[in-house]
């Protein structure tokens, strides 16, 4: 009882000490765990979420996860409970072999952070100890000593400590007994201890048992036969060059090539001095890679070395004589390391999307690079290709952070296939890369922006509602929802109405669409704002200029001003439209004057004149664009006293359009003869009463009264002038006969324009028939425009009379005969 308490207290004491580790570690990020092997998959090893202080609820939303370094991955993690559980059976001798402490190390992944994790696999006595060879021979001579040994096979246990090879027995005969010897590395080795002497006589053969058992509970055991044949004498054992043999070799040397060749010598002759070479001792591991030749004591490759899965090599080679002497002798081979394993690299945490407006040192991802050489073949140096907005920063151990190193644009670059590269240090290198594909999500940082700095459009007047003007064009650089356009009128007013009762702007396609129709002398440009707005939260806007230029289309006939239209009374009484033309007047004398206008623009507004009927076609000529009538001859005497002139004013719009203007021409010597003929006129016309006729004439004789009145007057003054010695012409103050106004202001629209009459000279004697009327040859404008030009001011109504007078003051002169 006092030892089963010894024993217990030292287990509770080893599980304390246990404990105490695994709390230490994880005070350091690391945790460590033991699990005997040959566990079924899905064991619990240890409550990786208690450990780490963790709640496993909130770890499955962050994405924990285990990883470990080599392709066959031995743990997992528990979905809900979060305990480290199996993933494989594991087998403590295949992973270790002959190791004593076997620790396997994986990496709990959380994010971008990592906690390492050691498993300590304990060795249970799922092995039994087993024997190279089943049956074993010997031969030994008759006259060999009592006393004497011989080696025997030895029996393998891959189990380690308690549970590995413990003893050997022997059984079978009383001439032989079992004696172990200890080996250089603490290993048994048993031998045939010859105990009694050997009679070939009595007994040519001895049937033996070896059996060898391990410390398990229960103990396995394994049995080998030996067969013992007695001979005649042998006296003299094989011998080794070297007792132990020391080999170098790189683990890529060729397959097939020689390591070394044992000697042994044997002094004896004949069939007692043929040596014979055996492996007495090898790995199951070393079995596969080197080959013994029993005849010359070759030993060759026959598999691959590898550094990696063993460093070293021990052999035992014995060498015996055809008497069953021998000797032994021990091959140590070194393997060398080769650069024969490029990088791994594994990624063990990663983004799949960035946003582009990141900040620097944003972790992308979480690499982790190992190399399985050794010394200089796995120093590891990693690289970022270049042209990517990141860099490498070292984390712990062989940990790697991808992390921004400047600004991301998705307008430039959308996505990056980032690539890492991971060189070792040996000659020749070998590099190997992953690449982490990243997407860059966008962010509304583009405002719209339209194909062109300013729109302009010629839309004809009259247009249709609902006509298509023009489409403004805006894109965004951004993406998705972000890049959105939409576009919208900012308002203002036309003529003191809403924009937007005009033009209309389609939100989605940017088209613009005129909601009435225009006319150009009301409205001739239109000026206005679209604004082009982005879906983005924020959005985004811009806002382009659009001037819509109103193009005048011919819809305006034109205006006759002068002569003005006839009224009822007046075409009645014969004063309408009347000029007067002397019957002496010299062809291209000026008569009158035609004065139109036209509220068209341009082409539409250009006017010309032509004389369309007449009483006398040859007599009078119509200027073509000064609407100027004249002489075209000298009046005759049979010309008709009043003339009829009818004149047609044209546009040079398509189709044109056309006015008439009607003028009447007296030609007469004197006021008196015109008044006479407009008298007849008057006379002539049917239904006229006799006392308007009486009336027109009274005032007709009175008007004839005064001015002769005035005529006498007049040359009383000069007579007393001329007695002053003062000459006749040249003192005479001319007085003005004022017949037709001299100008005129017509307004349209609200638009005044200033129309140049023409002025007649009279020189009037005190004998009528030699007075006479001439026209003055100053013309007007061909055509008044519409309205003045905005920059100037409308000229006033109320202008100077003296504007009308005539430049020339000789241009009225009276004389007498």
């Amino acid at each position: 009882m006092g030892a089963a308490g010894g024993r217990w207290g030292r287990r509770e004491r080893a599980l304390l000490r246990t404990l105490l580790v695994i709390a230490w570690d994880a005070a350091w990020g690391q945790l460590r765990y033991s699990v005997p092997e040959e566990l079924p998959k899905g064991s619990f090893v240890g409550d990786v979420a208690k450990d780490l202080g963790l709640e496993m609820p909130a770890l499955r939303d962050r994405g924990i996860r285990v990883a470990s370094e080599g392709r066959m991955q031995y743990f997992t993690l528990h979905g809900k409970t979060g305990h480290l559980v199996t993933a494989e059976r594991i087998d403590r001798e295949q992973l270790c072999g002959s190791v004593q402490q076997c620790v396997l190390r994986c990496e709990v992944i959380l994010e971008m952070k990592f906690y390492e994790i050691e498993v300590e696999i304990t060795d249970v006595n799922d092995n039994a100890p087993s024997f190279r060879q089943e049956e074993k021979e010997l031969r030994m001579s008759e006259t060999t000593a009592p006393g004497t040994r011989f080696p025997l096979i030895r029996a393998h246990d891959p189990d380690s400590g308690p549970n590995s090879l413990q003893r050997y027995e022997l059984s079978g005969d009383e001439h032989f007994s079992l004696a172990v010897q200890a080996g250089p590395g603490g290993d048994q080795r048993p031998e045939l201890v010859l105990a009694k002497a050997l009679d070939r006589e009595e007994a040519a053969f001895h049937e033996l048992v070896l059996r060898a058992s391990d410390g398990g509970e229960p103990a396995r055991t394994g049995t080998a036969r030996i067969h013992v044949a007695v001979q005649d004498a042998n006296d003299n054992p094989p011998i080794f060059s070297q007792e132990e043999y020391t080999v170098r070799v790189p683990e890529d040397v060729p397959v097939g090539s020689l390591l070394v060749t044992l000697t042994a010598t044997d002094a004896d002759e004949g069939l007692n001095g043929n040596v014979k070479y055996s492996l007495t001792k090898i790995t199951e591991i070393a079995s596969k890679i080197f080959e013994l030749d029993s005849e010359t004591g070759a030993l060759t490759i026959v598999g691959c070395l590898d550094f990696e899965e063993a460093s070293s090599h021990e052999l035992e080679v014995q060498a015996h004589d055809g008497g069953d002497l021998f000797d032994t002798a021990k091959v140590v081979i070194t393997v060398t390391d080769v650069n024969d394993n490029a990088p791994v690299i594994s990624v063990r945490s990663s983004l799949s999307e960035i946003s582009e407006d990141a900040p620097p040192e944003t972790v992308v991802a979480l690499l982790h690079v190992h190399d399985r050489d050794s010394e200089t073949n796995s120093q590891v140096r990693c690289s970022l290709d270049g042209g990517v907005p990141f860099r490498l920063r070292s984390s712990q151990g062989s940990y790697y952070s991808v992390v921004t190193a400047g600004e991301l644009d998705r307008e430039k670059v959308s996505q990056y296939n980032v690539t890492v590269r991971a060189v070792d240090g040996g000659s020749p290198v070998k590099e190997s890369s992953a690449v982490l594909a990243l997407r860059v999500l966008d962010v509304n940082d583009n405002a719209p922006v339209f194909a062109e700095p300013r729109y302009s459009a010629r839309l004809a007047e009259n247009n249709a509602a609902g006509a298509l003007v023009l489409t403004v064009r805006a894109s965004d650089e951004d993406w998705g929802q972000n890049a959105r356009v939409r576009y919208r009128l900012w308002e203002g007013r036309v003529r003191g109405a809403p924009l937007s009762s005009y033009v209309s702007v389609q939100a989605e396609t940017g088209a613009l669409y005129a909601l009435r129709s225009f006319d150009y002398e009301e409205v001739r440009e239109v000026r206005l704002w679209v604004w082009a707005e982005d879906g983005g939260l924020p959005a985004l806007s811009s806002n382009v200029s659009v001037v819509l230029e109103i193009v005048d289309e011919n819809d305006n006939a034109p205006q006759v001003l002068y002569p003005p239209a006839a009224a009822p009374s007046a075409a009645v009484s014969g004063w309408a439209g009347v000029e007067l033309a002397p019957r002496s007047a010299e062809p291209g004398a000026l008569v009158a004057k035609v004065v139109a206008v036209d509220a068209d623009a341009g082409q539409n507004a250009w006017l010309s004149y032509e004389l369309a009927k007449a009483t006398e076609p040859g007599l009078f000529r119509v200027g073509l664009h000064s609407g100027e009538v004249r002489t075209a001859r000298f009046p005759l005497a049979r010309d008709a006293a009043r003339q009829s002139l009818v004149v047609v004013v044209k546009d040079h719009g398509r189709p044109a359009l056309s006015a008439t203007a009607t003028l009447t021409v007296v030609l007469a010597e004197s006021v008196a003869e015109l008044l006479s003929e407009l008298g007849s006129a008057a006379a002539a016309v049917p239904g006229e009463p006799a006392a308007s006729l009486t009336r027109w004439l009274v005032l007709a004789v009175a008007a004839v009264s005064c001015l002769f009145l005035a005529f006498l007057l007049l040359l009383l003054a000069l007579r007393l002038r001329h007695w002053r010695r003062t000459q006749l012409m040249a003192a005479t103050s001319s007085s003005a006969l004022r017949g037709v106004p001299a100008s005129q202001f017509v307004g349209i629209d609200g638009v005044r324009a200033f129309l140049h009459s023409y002025s007649h000279e009279v020189s009037l004697t005190a004998d009528s028939r030699k007075s006479h009327l001439r026209l003055s040859s100053g013309s007007c404008c061909d055509t008044l425009p519409a309205r003045p030009p905005p920059d100037e001011p409308a000229p006033l109504l109320g202008e100077d009379p003296a504007a009308a007078l005539p430049a020339d003051p000789s241009a009225l002169s009276v004389s007498s005969s």
